[in-house]
């Protein structure tokens, strides 16, 4: 398995995107957010999705010129 095909926790998404885990659930909820894999009961993130996310997330704040 490749390092950006790994899984990993809620808990673990929520640190290296420097979110609350509570953060995440109301972006699944409000169906925002990067995309998100459900095992079971069990919530996981692909590295590689939560890259591209933050790549977006990255892109669009600089073509707003920074402004919210």
């Amino acid at each position: 398995m490749t390092p950006e095909m790994k899984v990993i926790r809620e808990r673990e998404a929520a640190e290296v995107m420097g979110v609350s885990v509570a953060a995440l659930r109301r972006w699944r909820r409000e169906r925002r957010g990067p995309k998100y894999i459900r095992m079971e009961r069990c919530i996981g993130y692909l590295l590689a999705d939560l890259q591209t996310y933050l790549e977006r997330c990255s892109a669009n704040s600089a073509s707003q010129g920074g402004r919210r």
